[in-house]
């Protein structure tokens, strides 16, 4: 685990002691990387409907099991899904203090990305529907026909190529242990948001209720 924070000393009053106050340690992290949802939108899939729909076990990862399908079968399985997350793309809401949030960030002057596992123009289509489109350069949003899904690293690994940094100079921001793992995997900061409680302390290196907390830790 990372230290949390470090001190700053303030100028204190004439004749007083200094004073010191803690700066969170990702206050001067320039380099962001987001999930899409359940992270900067409201998270609104239902994964057991789309398992019984596909015909799915309720312990295998969506994405796995259609890529190891014959092609007609996996096809057609493919086909659904995009129509079914094309859908809920068009009707994404904010997650609370998603905008806020990135808004800052952008006006700071920080290198922002999104590693989704939906398809890249779908998360184009959500960043569009909650008004961040113009917060990302399309170039640096990723979906998973461009790398390997999370957990896997490779998402973040090609970020960081493309922004000519180690993936240590990275933080990823999600809301689920694939968000988290695949930072881990990489060597990034891992931040959990959108969760009461963490329940991956194993993974996250920080964890916040909601992009709000994250935000006022970061002023």
């Amino acid at each position: 685990m990372r230290a949390l924070s470090f001190l700053r000393f303030t100028q204190a009053a004439e004749g007083d002691p200094p004073m010191t106050t803690t700066r969170h340690a990702l206050a001067s992290q320039r380099h962001w990387v987001f999930d899409l949802d359940g992270t900067l939108t409201v998270a609104v899939h239902d994964f057991a409907a789309i398992r019984r729909e596909l015909a799915i076990g309720d312990d295998e990862d969506i994405l796995a099991h259609i890529a190891a399908l014959p092609a007609s079968e996996a096809h057609a399985k493919r086909a659904w899904l995009l129509e079914h997350e094309r859908e809920l793309a068009q009707a994404s809401r904010p997650a609370e203090g998603a905008v806020p949030l990135v808004r800052t960030l952008a006006n700071r002057g920080c290198r922002l990305g999104i590693l989704t596992r939906n398809l890249r123009d779908l998360a184009l289509l959500s960043l569009e529907a909650i008004g961040l489109a113009d917060c990302f350069d399309p170039a640096d949003v990723l979906g998973r026909e461009d790398a390997a899904p999370k957990p896997d690293p490779a998402g973040l690994q090609r970020i960081a190529a493309r922004w000519t940094v180690e993936p240590t100079e990275l933080a990823m921001v999600g809301d689920y242990a694939y968000d988290l793992a695949s930072a881990r995997a990489a060597g990034a900061r891992s931040v959990l948001v959108n969760l009461p409680d963490n329940r991956w302390p194993e993974l996250a290196d920080w964890h916040f209720a909601d992009c709000h907390a994250l935000a006022a830790a970061l002023a």
